[in-house]
């Protein structure tokens, strides 16, 4: 048993080094700029499914004191 452990534990080096290195490896910059509208610009008209699959438009949201709009991209896109 103790020859198969040190066998996995050689396959396994390898592949956490590859891990490790790729977790390193620098992202390309992200140009905010282009993302969407900016904080002070006003939202363009959509119409969107709520959580409840209703379609909602900005008029729709938009209360007297105006609204906050929150995008959340799903972990299981």
């Amino acid at each position: 048993m103790g020859r198969a452990v040190s066998r996995a534990a050689a396959l396994l080096v390898p592949v956490l080094l590859s891990v490790a290195t790729l977790a390193q490896a620098p992202r390309p910059a992200i140009d905010v700029d282009a993302l969407g509208p900016q904080v002070g610009e006003p939202v363009p008209q959509f119409r969107l499914p709520d959580q409840n699959g209703v379609d909602r438009t900005l008029e729709d949201i938009v209360g007297p004191q105006g609204a906050i709009l929150i995008f959340h991209r799903s972990a299981d896109w």
